[in-house]
């Protein structure tokens, strides 16, 4: 599958191709059949740049799956962030300019705010670009309750952000909901007690490799809740 934002390049290419090897053919010229030759491998880069490949999402309660593929560059606690209420953990993705730079839910729930944030345009591997690049920032409240937010981070060459969500949208683990034009930065907040299942360095892909899992606060009411019971005891 191929994302819609990247037909117009894909034709665009395919028509300068044929316009090249007409032209080369009419005027017997090499210079043009280069130029052909050049147009073409161009629109195969563009082809592989914007696929679009089906994933199966784990079906487990909790689970955070990753928002785009990548290589983890940055995992670390954050003292405040207003939308998770508190201390938060950042998880940093890096997209570099062969990986698929479609953007999954990383868990169900409903959207609570989609911000754009206008920025500068640094390398997405440096950490400054977190706080400093041109963004997307989106709020979403988990079913089960759980505030995270993530950010679609342009860098030096991608400079086109699309998302495709706004306010109050119901949305699924794994489904698609934007991209960026041609390698970018994706980070992931989470609430600082989640349990991660990563670490620096590692691969991840989209919408299938499991980064952690949010808290079970079930077992903490229950277990505060026993403590409560067995203290009234006393």
């Amino acid at each position: 599958m191929i994302v819609r934002e990247g037909l117009v390049f894909i034709l665009g290419g395919l028509v300068l191709t044929l316009i090249f090897i007409g032209s080369a053919n009419r005027f017997n010229s090499y210079g043009l059949f280069a130029l052909s030759l050049v147009f073409a491998l161009l629109t195969l880069f563009v082809t592989f740049f914007f696929r679009d490949p089906d994933r199966t999402c784990p079906e487990e309660p909790l689970v955070l799956v990753a928002p785009a593929d990548g290589k983890i560059v940055d995992i670390k606690k954050i003292p405040h962030h207003p939308f998770i209420g508190g201390e938060a953990v950042k998880i940093s993705i890096f997209l570099s300019i062969v990986d698929v730079h479609v953007n999954r839910i990383p868990i169900s729930g409903v959207v609570n705010y989609v911000k754009y944030i206008p920025g500068k345009f640094f390398a997405a591997f440096e950490d400054k670009a977190s706080d400093l690049n041109e963004q997307t920032e989106i709020g979403l409240t988990s079913s089960d309750g759980h505030k995270i937010a993530v950010k679609q981070i342009a860098g030096i060459i991608a400079r086109r952000i699309v998302c495709r969500l706004k306010d109050n949208d119901s949305v699924t683990i794994g489904e698609r909901f934007g991209m960026r034009r041609f390698g970018s930065r994706t980070d992931i907040i989470l609430p600082v007690d989640s349990r991660l299942n990563i670490s620096l360095g590692d691969k991840v892909l989209g919408g299938q490799t499991i980064i952690g899992h949010l808290p079970d606060r079930t077992l903490t009411e229950d277990r505060d809740k026993a403590v409560r019971e067995d203290n009234a005891k006393i």
